[in-house]
């Protein structure tokens, strides 16, 4: 339960950070990455309330309208970010601007790739010692975030290093196709179908 909330805790400030410095300076994949980051902190309430309702359960096994509600709306946020990042990576690409740098692109994907590793090795420690098959699960799509940390970090570094406008219009790209699989994997849980992930990153 700690977990869950440090990690929707940490989304929100990562989310503000990675927004306000993307709009700042100009680079959509840092920008695209904060707007991700508040979707999982949709998806961490529904994680985290799953928890508590799996925690005052007797089977352990239950799955309420809040939970698939929650996976839904998860799944349409997601959507909604890939098409507007694709819109935003089409026009960057028509146009002329360019970021005016990455250097917050670099900081804030350090940051993340950190604190997601950390957060793997913590929910697979919690997950063995209560032998919980969701918690473990959880920890492993704790991975996806910790690859598109890796993707912001390529894509930024990239531009830094050459110059090259199109690097960071690439990585948010590579980005909105990591959240439209998110989406779909949400949607195709909330029906009851079994997706692996279904968009619970750093969540749990």
């Amino acid at each position: 339960m700690h977990l869950a909330l440090f990690t929707i805790g940490y989304n929100v400030i990562e989310g503000l950070v990675s927004v306000y410095f993307g709009l700042a300076d100009d680079t959509v994949a840092l920008f695209g990455f904060g707007l991700d980051s508040f979707v999982e902190v949709i998806s961490g309430v529904g994680i985290w309330h799953m928890l508590r309702r799996l925690r005052a359960s007797a089977d352990g096994e239950s799955t309420d309208a809040f939970e698939k509600t929650a996976l839904r709306v998860t799944g349409a946020a997601f959507y909604l970010l890939t098409l507007g990042l694709m819109a935003t990576a089409v026009v960057n690409f028509l146009g002329a601007r360019a970021p005016s740098t990455t250097f917050w692109g670099i900081v804030v994907s350090g940051v993340s790739i950190v604190t997601m590793w950390l957060l793997i090795r913590l929910k697979l420690s919690v997950g063995r010692a209560l032998g919980s098959a969701a918690i473990i699960a959880d920890a492993h799509c704790t991975r996806a975030c910790l690859a598109l940390s890796f993707v912001l970090l390529a894509s930024s570094l990239g531009y830094e290093a050459t110059g090259l406008r199109h690097i960071d219009t690439l990585g948010a790209l590579v980005i909105a196709a990591l959240a439209w699989r998110e989406g779909r994997e949400a949607l195709v849980k909330s029906r009851g179908g079994s997706c692996g992930c279904a968009g619970s990153c750093g969540a749990a």
